[in-house]
């Protein structure tokens, strides 16, 4: 399956760039973010990193389709 992840804060420098097409050997978020640590080992030194499918977060068991919009959601700091 082929997935268009968009990437926000520290995961844009990450995976290079806003938007990163990503060839996945699976279909639920569990895999992709299994993936995303084997292939970007940096991204397990955050402390979270949330994955939203269609705007909204998701489990891991959640099943993805190719047309699902997939975006990494990293800590984020304010002040």
């Amino acid at each position: 399956m082929i997935l268009k992840v968009k990437t926000f804060g520290i995961s844009r420098d990450i995976l290079g760039g806003r938007e990163v097409e990503l060839v996945l050997n699976g279909n639920s978020v569990g895999d992709l973010r299994q993936h995303l640590y084997t292939t970007y080992p940096e991204l397990q030194k955050l402390n979270s990193l949330f994955i939203a499918i269609n705007l909204e977060y998701a489990a891991d068991e959640h099943v993805l389709t190719e047309k699902d919009e997939v975006a990494l959601i990293p800590p984020v700091s304010g002040g």
